[in-house]
């Protein structure tokens, strides 16, 4: 073992840094979005059974892995098996592209948290037309909020055909972004170490301040019974089971390095089974906590615009029949219409048109994820709180938390290898490899700020780490019980630790864990192949909607070569490993 390796400072730096680095955005926009499709409250009964047989084994084996090994993921993995070594470069491939346009979404944080302070918000009304004779008509079509998202924030393109140039503002934030991440980590552990416990403790404090707002809005309550009024025949749907799992995967962060790499930094002595059950527990727990804090505020926003639209029509009704103000109420609202619709059939058949059917129950059913959900929904909401800007504030600030903390484990999967290997480390400094790998991820980072940049985003988002990181635990998980063996590696954990492994997470590792990232595995791959021509959604300025298009040949290509580039470097890397040992046994043999 390395001696001379720098350590965290404590045991609960490395715990802080795991929970940093897996807590993230994902907890905020996907867990309750997966609630709400898959049953409300019932969808806790896959997702906490997928986090005891999927989540905390597989998070305890990479811990575990990199404690032991105490290298990054390419020497860990080599040091395991020689024909190993594409694992851990798989891994630093994925995080790369991770690290490429996860960092862009800290930008378009920094780019709301900035506007924030202006009053009124600038997503609060839409902005006058040239002739200033009335509002702009993309944004009349949509709303104030989506044509901030995608007109003033992306300036977005009608197609990924028309790529546009770079826009200079999120560009620049986009800088700054990468900025405060090479500052994070200039000094390795020693400056990673202090930043984790204030981007693993402000996101807590921040939800707990959302959770009293949350609960006081107006409509609150109707979020969250829709929330968790459980729909137990969604259990039977394989698909809540298929994205529990899923959810519980990527959450967690398996199958980056990140984990490894942070465990590299630990004493041998570290119990990380201790430290793998308290980070999933806590990540999970965070998931549901977040949840609770999503609707109430969702409550709210759907509960004031159902009372919009029954004020909207209220008002159109009152004018249009010369109605006394305040005769017309939502209590009597239908009982009137009906009224109405009997004596004065032509006229009401003439304003019918104009009247909108209003339903709390389809304002609630509207599912978003992702960054619909952060800046589109969400800012719907804080525009109508009171004090909107502070609320504002805190909530971009939050997530340019969240993002900074998960950012700092995507770069040191990236460059706790980089600076593990003695090559490179004996030319540049630690400072200065942090530094490259900064500049280039930021310098091809700006592909995603040009005006068709978001639909790039997405096709990262979606294909660079999904297929590729089953296969890499996947690989990892068979390595460890069947190439490196399921006894030695229990006998290396207790001479470490002192602790026995129970059965418990030998049946996990050994069966459970890889039969089901198997299935994932299969049901990826057939829905692609189900869903045939792969498509995005494309924003349509003239409708003021978003509209399926599909993917033009060279956007499938690029798919396909982010899905391959990762991949192939595990069975390239077993295959460049067997021919540099059979050169040497060639050379040794012609010497003899």
């Amino acid at each position: 073992m390395d001696e001379a390796r720098p350590l965290w400072a404590t045991p609960l730096q490395f715990v802080f840094a795991c929970i940093s680095y897996a807590v993230g955005l994902g907890n905020v926009w996907r867990f309750p979005y997966l609630c709400q499709m898959y049953g409300g409250g019932s969808f806790l009964v896959p997702y906490l059974i997928m986090l005891t047989v999927e989540g905390m084994p597989l998070l305890y084996l990479e811990l575990a892995v990199g404690q032991r090994m105490r290298q990054g993921s390419i020497g860990a993995w080599r040091t395991i098996n020689p024909y190993l070594s594409g694992v851990g470069v798989a891994s630093v491939v994925v995080s790369f592209f991770l690290s490429m346009y996860y960092n862009v979404i800290n930008a378009w944080a920094f780019w709301y948290l900035f506007h924030s302070f202006q009053d009124p918000l600038p997503w609060s009304v839409c902005p006058l037309n040239g002739n200033r004779t009335g509002y702009d008509e993309e944004c009349e079509k949509a709303s104030s909020t989506q044509y901030f998202w995608y007109r003033k924030t992306l300036n977005i393109s009608p197609s990924i055909q028309e790529s546009g140039a770079v826009q200079w503002e999120p560009a620049l934030c986009l800088i700054l972004a990468w900025l405060l991440v090479y500052l994070c980590i200039l000094r390795g552990t020693e400056s990673t170490g202090k930043v984790v416990y204030f981007t693993a403790l402000l996101p807590y404090c921040v939800l707990i301040i959302y959770l009293v707002r949350g609960l006081t809005l107006h409509g609150a309550t109707n979020g969250l019974a829709y929330m968790f009024t459980p729909k137990m025949e969604q259990l039977a749907n394989p698909k809540a089971w298929i994205n529990a799992a899923t959810q519980i995967f990527f959450s967690l962060g398996l199958g980056f390095g990140s984990l490894i790499a942070f465990a590299s930094y630990n004493e041998p002595s570290n119990n990380c089974q201790k430290h793998a059950v308290i980070v999933s527990i806590i990540n999970s727990s965070t998931s549901i906590f977040a949840s609770v804090v999503t609707f109430s505020i969702y409550g709210f926003k759907a509960t004031f615009n159902y009372e919009s639209c029954l004020n909207k029509v209220i008002l159109l009704l009152t004018n249009s029949f010369d109605l006394e103000d305040g005769f017309l109420t939502v209590s009597n609202l239908e009982e009137v219409k009906s009224y109405l619709a009997s004596a004065y059939p032509s006229k009401y058949s003439e304003v019918f048109p104009q009247i909108k059917n209003c339903s709390l129950e389809s304002e609630l059913e509207t599912a978003v994820q992702g960054t619909g959900l952060a800046f589109i929904v969400y800012t719907e909401a804080i525009k109508n709180m009171e004090v909107s800007q502070l609320w504002s504030v805190l909530y971009f600030f939050m997530l340019l938390m969240l993002g900074i903390g998960s950012m700092l484990g995507n770069t040191a999967a990236i460059l706790t290898p980089l600076t593990d290997s003695k090559v490179i480390s004996s030319y540049l400094p630690k400072e200065a490899i942090s530094g490259l790998v900064c500049l280039v991820s930021c310098a091809i980072g700006l592909v995603f700020t040009v005006e068709a940049g978001n639909y790039w985003f997405d096709i990262f988002n979606d294909y660079a780490a999904t297929l590729p990181l089953l296969l890499i635990v996947l690989v990892e998980a068979a390595a460890v019980c069947y190439l490196y063996g399921l006894r030695r590696f229990e006998s290396d954990l207790k001479a470490m630790t002192g602790h026995a492994l129970n059965w418990y997470w030998k049946a996990m590792w050994g069966g459970v864990s890889p039969l089901l990232i198997i299935s994932l595995f299969v049901f990826y791959l057939s829905d692609y192949v189900i869903t045939g021509t792969l498509q995005y959604q494309a924003w349509d300025a003239s409708q003021g909607q978003l509209v399926t298009k599909d993917y033009p040949p060279y956007a499938l290509a690029i798919i396909g070569l982010l899905v391959a580039s990762s991949t192939m470097c595990i069975p390239l890397g077993a295959l460049g490993t067997f021919i540099v040992r059979h050169l040497k046994q060639g050379d040794t043999a012609s010497v003899a």
